[in-house]
């Protein structure tokens, strides 16, 4: 594992901590879309089966975060916000896998499945986020924090061309989709930083 790897699932892991940090601190889901979250729960059950009986995993945390939402602090979520239509996600993401994958099986599908669905789980946040116009900052460093993760994979890819002459045609292309997802949002959260108020460009 190199530097670039290593950092950014460093992000990975912050970004679900930031997330399980805010829900409880303020004991509040509010701004926190439930479909983005079900759909992150989707992808790493498809890539690493093992989840159904190996309890102890930070991949589990997602399953944490669902039930935190759902049962929990459910009251402080609003449906009528988090509307984006994930089926129009589900559906594309399992042709594809279909189509694309490195060896026609159970297994290897539900990979491909799972690298394309990642791609754009973001995308009912971002449209919650679009709809409301604005969020807490607590939930910007979240969403920073998982930008961050897929964008510093784009050098651990090409550190591993460089040293090993491998790639990844299918994680790299959907992982660019996905930070390319994030581009506006970096824009906005720069000025955040800077002091200025949440607000998506309209």
């Amino acid at each position: 594992m190199n530097l670039f790897r290593l950092l950014g699932d460093l992000s990975h892991l912050a970004s679900v901590l930031i997330l399980l940090h805010k829900i409880q601190t303020t004991r509040s889901c509010r701004g926190i879309s439930f479909k983005t979250q079900a759909l992150y729960a989707a992808v790493f059950v498809t890539r690493y089966l093992d989840l159904f009986y190996r309890f102890v995993s930070f991949y589990n945390s997602h399953m944490l975060t669902l039930y935190v939402m759902k049962y929990r602090y459910r009251p402080t979520h609003d449906p009528s916000i988090d509307t984006f239509k994930i089926e129009y996600l589900v559906g594309p993401c399992a042709i594809l896998a279909l189509i694309f994958n490195y060896h026609f099986t159970f297994y290897e599908v539900l990979w491909s499945f799972s690298i394309f669905l990642e791609s754009v789980a973001i995308l009912p946040q971002l449209f919650m986020l679009q709809r409301t116009g604005e969020a807490e900052t607590i939930t910007t460093h979240y969403l920073a924090a998982l930008g961050a993760y897929r964008a510093l994979y784009i050098p651990n890819w090409i550190y591993r061309y460089l040293t090993k002459g491998t790639v990844d045609p299918i994680a790299v292309t959907a992982g660019l989709v996905q930070t390319g997802l994030y581009i506006d949002f970096f824009y906005v959260y720069v000025t955040i930083l800077q002091g200025q108020k949440f607000e998506l460009p309209a």
